[in-house]
């Protein structure tokens, strides 16, 4: 089931022409050039539902979105388990006719990265709150808790996801957050109704794990749950990948700490 994220095509749409497509960037499978966002549900057996629901967001350096090792394999595997998956196609950078050059050349420049993600930072926090408001407003319909939605996300999906627990109105909070080798998100304060956290990352990750450690400090600083795992190998991107490391089970650890750890606290 695909969920529009807005009834119309959003203001500004003008400006991102292209439709989207495949890519294989580096062996990887994903899309490009999303300019319809919207959430692909993946509902469990209402005989097994748990009531949980996750907003997944893939990343893929915000050129494209990683759908299948950070998105499809994720939801069905969370589905299988009882928990409402969602995955989130957010907003892109357009890029154009030679794709795997310019990816290429934006991966060997990280300035060039972080400028992509500040000019779309305000259409991906829209599409990622709307998600939440989306998933909400259907809950009952959906058989989800409306107090038990949360957002888990991947590299720069975990920027969309991070972005949304800092700013949010009541209507797009989500009530708890994974992210997953994280992105550099906003420099926003964490918010008195910050939700509980768990992050995850590889400590080979030169990105993600000192920002992981950062992500973790801040909320523990303002008073919020929150856990982090770091694996001493893993690399960046793994997704559900299987590498023959101990990172290959993390989603189970994010099962245990959603089954565990958030059910006192959400």
């Amino acid at each position: 089931m695909i969920i529009p994220l807005w009834p119309e095509r959003e203001a500004g749409a003008a400006d991102w022409p292209a439709e989207q497509e495949a890519v294989r960037p580096n062996g990887s499978s994903g899309i490009r050039n999303v300019t319809r966002p919207a959430l692909t549900a993946y509902l469990p057996d209402p005989s097994a539902a748990t009531g949980a629901a996750v907003i997944v967001c893939p990343g893929g350096a915000w050129h494209y979105l990683a759908i299948y090792h950070e998105g499809v394999d994720v939801a069905q595997w969370l589905a299988a388990r009882g928990i409402a998956a969602f995955i989130l196609k957010y907003r892109l950078i357009h890029t154009g006719d030679d794709f795997n050059r310019e990816m290429s050349q934006a991966m060997a420049n990280p300035a060039a990265i972080a400028a992509a993600a500040a000019s779309i930072r305000p259409q991906v926090l829209a599409d990622g709150q709307q998600a939440v408001r989306l998933v909400r407003r259907s809950a009952a319909e959906w058989g989800i808790a409306a107090d038990r939605i949360g957002m888990l996300g991947f590299s720069a999906g975990s920027m969309v996801a991070v972005n949304v627990a800092l700013a949010h109105d009541e209507a797009s909070r989500p009530d708890f957050l994974a992210a997953i080798y994280t992105a550099p998100y906003a420099d926003d304060p964490v918010p008195a109704d910050a939700p509980p956290l768990f992050a995850l990352c590889a400590a080979d990750d030169p990105m993600a794990a000192p920002l992981s450690l950062r992500l973790f400090s801040e909320w523990r600083a303002a008073g919020h749950p929150a856990e982090l795992h770091i694996y001493a190998q893993g690399g960046h991107g793994f997704g559900m990948r299987k590498l023959g490391l101990p990172s290959d089970t993390w989603i189970e650890r994010f099962h245990d700490w959603l089954q565990i750890g958030v059910e006192s606290l959400v």
